[in-house]
């Protein structure tokens, strides 16, 4: 399924990984700066369409590679930095990036771990896991889904 056709009525927040959704995966590799980071097509576009349609939308997403080293946490936030700045200069809006760095499955922030989808209820209380849909395009990401009680969409 393609981000375009995924009919988000009914939902009032939208949770979406980054890799693979909103930007091209780097195969065995990752998007360590942004010359790197390369919005998928359509996606800005369908961003400012869901905003009006929707109250909040988040990424969650994996980043190992600042646990590997690869890069810093410093290149990581000027990279969501400037993706949000982006999304907004389309008309869009991301209200937060929750984001995981560790290496290993055992840290329940990282996918398809509850850590980052708790910490999203306990900063915005008023949002209730009914009302959320997950965007991914991996099986982690359904099965994060999965895990918090919330309906997931795989997209390619």
């Amino acid at each position: 399924m393609n981000l375009k056709d995924i009919d988000i009525s009914g939902y009032d927040t939208l949770l979406l990984d980054r890799d693979g959704v909103i930007n091209r995966l780097r195969p065995n590799d990752y998007v360590k700066c942004w010359d790197e980071f390369e919005f998928l097509p359509g996606v800005l576009e369908t961003l400012s369409k869901w905003n009006k349609q929707v109250k909040r939308i988040f990424i969650v997403t994996n980043q190992r590679g600042v646990g590997k080293g690869l890069m810093t946490e410093n290149d990581l936030s000027d990279i969501h930095k400037r993706m949000c700045d982006e999304i907004a200069h389309h008309g869009g809006h991301i209200d937060k990036v929750y984001y995981c760095t560790a290496l290993t499955e055992e840290d329940s922030r990282r996918k398809p771990g509850t850590g980052m989808f708790k910490e999203i209820l306990y900063e915005y209380p008023d949002i209730r896991p009914s009302d959320c849909l997950m965007i991914g395009d991996s099986d982690s990401d359904m099965k994060f889904a999965e895990n918090c009680g919330i309906k997931g969409i795989k997209v390619q």
